[in-house]
C-alpha cells in the first residue's frame, strides 16, 4: 500500500501487478480553469478541480467556504461510487503542475477515511521523462460503478471558527502556503483583499520540490521546516493558502520529513477575507 508517494517504477510495477488500482489525472489550469486537458496516462479517471473535487458555488452540503468550497463526504463518497472506485483500489493521483491538484484528491481520500491514497512524485513530467505512455484525448473505458463508504476521517479539517478561536494562541500555527508577495499583500489576483491572516508562517509550495519537480528528499525537508517552525510543536500546523488547494504540497512534505499528518483550513483566505471584520496582516 502506498500512502503518500510512489515513483514511476512503483507505478509501472503496480499496472502489471493485477492489484486493484484506479489512476486520476487532476491536471487542472487555475487561470483557464474551462480548457480541457487533452494528454493522459493510460486512459485515467479525470478528476477536475472544479466539477469534482470541489462543491457547486450554491451547494447548501459543502464542507467549506472560499473559492474551491470542499464538497460534503457524503457528495464525493458518491462521485467515487459512480466512477466505479471502492475501498479495496489503490488509488494513485498525478497533475502537471507540481502536485498540487493531485495532493487535493489525495487529501480528499484520506479525508472519506481512505488511506490507500499516493501522488506520482514528479506527475506527468516525470512519467513521460521515464517512457511512459500517454493517450490521448477524453475517451475512456466504462467502468461499473460500485459503493463507496464514508469512514472515520484520516486528515483532519479545520474550519474558519477553530481558526478564529486559536489565534495568536501556542496551540495553533498557521502556515501559508501561496507566493512571498501574495502572503505580503503586494499583489492578490484572486480575491478581493490582499494580505494574510495574521501570525501565520510561510512557505511557498514550490519550496518542497527539487529541480527535477520531485518532492525534495525526508531530510532536506526536515531541516527546512524545524528551521521555519523555530520549535513550535508540529502537530499544531494548520496549513493554509488561497482556497485549500496548493496547501496540501506542504501537508504532504510535513508527512514526509517525519512531521506527521497536519491540519488543512480549507477555507483558507479566500474565505477568511469575505469577511472585512477578520483581523488581516500585511507585510
Amino acid at each position: 500500500m502506498y500512502t503518500t508517494l510512489l515513483s514511476v517504477p512503483q507505478l509501472l510495477s503496480l499496472q502489471t501487478s493485477g492489484q486493484p488500482l484506479m489512476v486520476f489525472d487532476c491536471s487542472f489550469e487555475l487561470m483557464q480553469p474551462e480548457a480541457g486537458d487533452q494528454q493522459y496516462l493510460d486512459t485515467p479517471v479525470r478528476a477536475d478541480l472544479d466539477q469534482h473535487l470541489s462543491a457547486p458555488n450554491a451547494a447548501s452540503d459543502a464542507a467549506s467556504g472560499g473559492r474551491h468550497p470542499l464538497p460534503s463526504r457524503e457528495a464525493f463518497a458518491n462521485w467515487l461510487g459512480s466512477i466505479g472506485f471502492d475501498p479495496s483500489m489503490q488509488a494513485v493521483a498525478y497533475d502537471r503542475q507540481g502536485a498540487v491538484y493531485a495532493g487535493r484528491l489525495w487529501w480528499m481520500l484520506k479525508w472519506l477515511g481512505h488511506e490507500s491514497v499516493a501522488v506520482l512524485d514528479g506527475g506527468l513530467q516525470a512519467w513521460q521523462a521515464q517512457g511512459g505512455a500517454v493517450s490521448t484525448g477524453l475517451d475512456v473505458p466504462a467502468r461499473v460503478p460500485s459503493h463507496f463508504a464514508v469512514a472515520s476521517p484520516r486528515a483532519e479539517l479545520i474550519t474558519t471558527q477553530q481558526v478564529e478561536r486559536q489565534l495568536g494562541r501556542p496551540a495553533q500555527t498557521l502556515l501559508d502556503a501561496r507566493g512571498e508577495p501574495r502572503f505580503r499583500g503586494e499583489v492578490e489576483p484572486l480575491d478581493p483583499i490582499a494580505g494574510h491572516i495574521p501570525g501565520a508562517l510561510n512557505r511557498p509550495f514550490g519550496n518542497n520540490f527539487g529541480a527535477d519537480g520531485k518532492f525534495k528528499p525526508a531530510a532536506t525537508l526536515r531541516q527546512e521546516f524545524d528551521a521555519l517552525l523555530a520549535g513550535r510543536d508540529a502537530a499544531s500546523v494548520v496549513h493554509h493558502c488561497g482556497s485549500g488547494v496548493s496547501a496540501i504540497p506542504n501537508l504532504i512534505a510535513m508527512e514526509l520529513a517525519g512531521l506527521g499528518r497536519s491540519a488543512l483550513y480549507a477555507g483558507s483566505w479566500s474565505e477568511w477575507c469575505s469577511d472585512p471584520s477578520r483581523p488581516m496582516a500585511q507585510g
